[in-house]
């Protein structure tokens, strides 16, 4: 099968390849992709065609789903030894870590992300593999304390054919977050990437194969959500699903997994507050601020997205974000140049509605709010081409205001000033969403009082956006159900099966255990 072919044009990289899918062990031929509708995968930064993705139609879908649970069946990969699958995803590990080069630079160009945040970012997946290698050796069976001569030992087994929805602002990061946890417990694994950046995930399915991830077991399904998503989800045959979306389409399929008695994990939206303190170190918390807010063009569902400053500080705290945000400005180029600080959003599209949601707010813009159009003070790269917005400031907006409320999905923050601690912690859990948190103080109990009192999954002090694969990643409220990472997603993907062994004689046996037994005392029910 042909690989990834780049080639170096006006003093850029650009990718040349033509995918014919969907993958279930081996991408299907050309004549094989003949019928398909095919996605046009287009780079943001600057509207040039990447390549040509062939959607999963229905019959790929069953196909795709009656394969990985053949392979379930099978045993080969459910079935095998803790041991054996660890080995695998050890070499998926070290595998993947030799390619991050080459897909981060995809990553790059399909999200129109600054590469300098891509490599970073891919840099930590070996992490999620080795993580769940390690569980599989170290993970125990238990033994269950009954009543009587029973042995009652408890041990963890796969679910079956699971199917997981990933997005486009983190492809693979977020999609090694699922697979890593679901192959580890010894389920066959489909995904669906998003349409809008599936280069990735199906290069991963590549790599696993390699690694020695048995056919069928790991399978990619490209296509659009509202068709091939909507349709892997509402097989009877998935007994897991796990997305990373909005909240309208985590409810949405929510409905269709219920109604299949299948478990559920969703991710959805955010709307994080950060809550600045007077006694915050001013610096810190600016620069902290900025990275929360802006990384990945505010494309993310922990972005601090609303910015709760104390009223002592709220004017210094402005005056120094502001030149933060300038700064960020005039360093945003071409995403491939390692020194730009910040690329596009995924689409004209998206930028469309980011705009339409600035046209309707009532605050007052400070920095930002209008789409680049000219060359690049960092290297003259031509903003027009692609979807930039720069880092935007508001203050001045309400609470019940929709750009407080809803999530915008892009670099835009507003900024609100607070008076006493209850008040900070009231407008922070001013939102539907309770994804993740912020906050930034020098008081020790402040701290942890105020965190216990904020409705988030995820809470960080002094800092934002750290992420481990021995944390729990996930919301409350209306950002979702359920958690990704740990030891936490590694039982979300397993269940418990209970083997009771009575170890009694059989003369204990014949004297006790005859239940209808013609005379005799009571006899031990359960």
């Amino acid at each position: 099968m042909t690989r990834a072919r780049f080639t170096t044009s006006a003093g850029t990289r650009a990718l040349h390849r033509s995918w014919y899918g969907p993958h279930y062990g081996k991408t299907l031929s050309q004549k094989g992709a003949a019928g398909r509708e095919e996605i046009q995968v287009t780079n943001p930064a600057n509207g040039e065609h990447i390549c040509s993705v062939a959607a999963a139609n229905s019959s790929d879908v069953q196909q795709t789903v009656e394969a990985a649970q053949a392979a379930f069946d099978s045993g080969d990969w459910a079935k095998s030894s803790p041991v054996a699958r660890s080995l695998v995803l050890s070499r998926l590990a070290r595998l993947l870590e030799s390619n991050i080069p080459k897909l981060a630079q995809i990553e790059s160009l399909q999200t129109g992300r600054a590469l300098r945040e891509m490599n970073a970012q891919l840099g930590r997946l070996p992490e999620w593999l080795d993580y769940y290698a390690a569980l599989l050796r170290t993970n125990s069976a238990f033994v269950a304390p009954t009543q009587g001569k029973l042995l009652n030992y408890v041990q963890r087994v796969p679910l079956g054919v699971v199917a997981q929805i990933t997005p486009f602002n983190h492809p693979l990061l977020i999609a090694v977050k699922k697979i890593a946890p679901a192959l580890a417990a010894g389920n066959s694994v489909i995904v669906k990437p998003s349409e809008l950046a599936p280069i990735t995930v199906l290069e991963f399915a590549e790599i696993a194969a390699e690694a020695g991830v048995p056919s069928g077991v790991f399978s990619v399904l490209s296509g659009y959500g509202a068709s091939t998503g909507k349709e892997l989800v509402s097989n009877p045959l998935i007994r897991k699903v796990d997305i990373t979306a909005g909240t309208s389409t985590g409810r949405d399929l929510g409905s269709i997994v219920g109604s299949n008695l299948a478990a559920y994990t969703a991710e959805l939206g955010g709307k994080a507050p950060i809550v600045v303190f007077n006694d915050a170190d001013l610096l810190s918390a600016v620069n902290g601020v900025a990275f929360a807010s802006f990384v990945a063009s505010g494309q993310t569902c922990v972005s601090g997205a609303r910015i709760i400053v104390q009223d002592q500080i709220y004017d210094e705290f402005l005056h120094l974000f502001l030149q933060k945000v300038d700064s960020i400005t005039q360093r945003m180029g071409n995403p491939l140049n390692p020194e730009s600080t910040m690329g596009s959003v995924i689409s004209t599209r998206h930028l469309e509605r980011i705009e339409g949601m600035l046209s309707r707010q009532n605050g007052t813009v400070l920095a930002g709010g209008t789409r680049l159009s000219g060359l690049s003070p960092l290297d003259g790269f031509d903003f027009s081409k692609g979807s930039f917005l720069p880092p935007t400031v508001i203050i001045d907006v309400e609470v019940n205001d929709e750009i407080w409320q809803e999530e915008v999905f892009g670099p835009v923050v507003v900024v609100k000033r607070f008076t006493d601690e209850q008040e900070g912690i009231a407008l922070a859990n001013a939102s539907k969403y309770g994804l993740g948190a912020g906050i930034w103080t020098s008081d020790l109990s402040r701290a942890h009082r105020v965190s216990a009192e904020i409705e988030a999954g995820l809470v960080w002090i002094n800092t934002h956006h750290r992420n481990d694969p021995s944390s729990p990643w996930g919301g409350m409220k209306e950002s979702g159900i359920g958690r990704e990472n740990g030891l936490e997603a590694y039982n979300a993907y397993s269940q418990s099966k209970s083997t009771i062994v009575n170890v009694a004689s059989a003369e204990e046996n014949r004297r006790n255990d005859d239940w209808f037994a013609e005379v005799g005392s009571a006899r031990r029910y359960g």
